[in-house]
């Protein structure tokens, strides 16, 4: 791989982890819940304030990575270590977006749904982006890859695992924290597991092609 081209995928990484950021910040402004993947962070930002969501991503993300360690040993690649600045990039994207996303009034049912299904598209067409940069897995995807490569298991079939996983402890953790109320993962959690997979596919459909040609050349 050239310099050039490295520079390149790297710059279309950065770009889809905004995107994807940004994403999240707009579901989350929307109240009705995150992605999976977001959702223990989500709901330790409302219970522990004196960090942002982005600053609870950050932590979460490197708990996965940690994970990987743990996991992979020997087999953990020092290039994956960049799923750190990758982290605390994404986090301070996070809370850019949120900022930017706090004036949009979200007082109205219709406005929350709407906040939720806009930011699974946005979120799904920077994952995209991010996947056709083929650099640098983020730390949820590299997790679930350690775990499939260590237990044999199809990625698809851990990632549906992990996913669960991780709301049913955001769920639990908001019983804990809430008086047994259910803070952070509600319906919009559900509708971001259900369409951020069919988005990533319907934009990598039509990106990915034009895209590949664009950072090879």
């Amino acid at each position: 791989m050239s310099k050039v081209e490295t520079i390149k995928r790297y710059a279309l990484l950065i770009l889809g982890l905004f995107l994807a950021a940004f994403g999240v910040a707009l579901t989350r402004h929307g109240e009705l819940g995150v992605s999976p993947i977001s959702s223990v962070a989500n709901v330790l930002s409302y219970k522990f304030t004196f960090f942002t969501m982005g600053t609870w991503l950050i932590i979460w993300n490197c708990v996965l990575i940690v994970g990987q360690i743990v996991i992979l040993r020997r087999s953990f690649k020092p290039i994956e270590f960049l799923q750190v600045p990758i982290s605390f990039l994404f986090g301070w994207f996070t809370d850019f977006g949120l900022w930017c996303a706090s004036i949009i009034p979200n007082d109205f049912y219709p406005v929350r749904l709407t906040l939720v299904v806009s930011g699974v598209v946005v979120l799904g067409l920077g994952i995209s982006l991010a996947f056709i940069a083929g650099v640098v897995m983020n730390s949820g995807e590299a997790f679930v890859k350690a775990v499939s490569s260590v237990t044999g298991f199809e990625f698809g079939n851990v990632k549906i695992g992990f996913d669960i996983f991780c709301v049913v402890s955001a769920v639990v953790l908001s019983l804990i924290f809430f008086d047994f109320r259910i803070v952070g993962a509600r319906e919009g959690t559900v509708i971001s597991a259900l369409l951020t997979g069919v988005m990533v596919k319907f934009f990598n459909k039509r990106l990915k092609e034009p895209l590949g040609k664009m950072l090879t050349k």
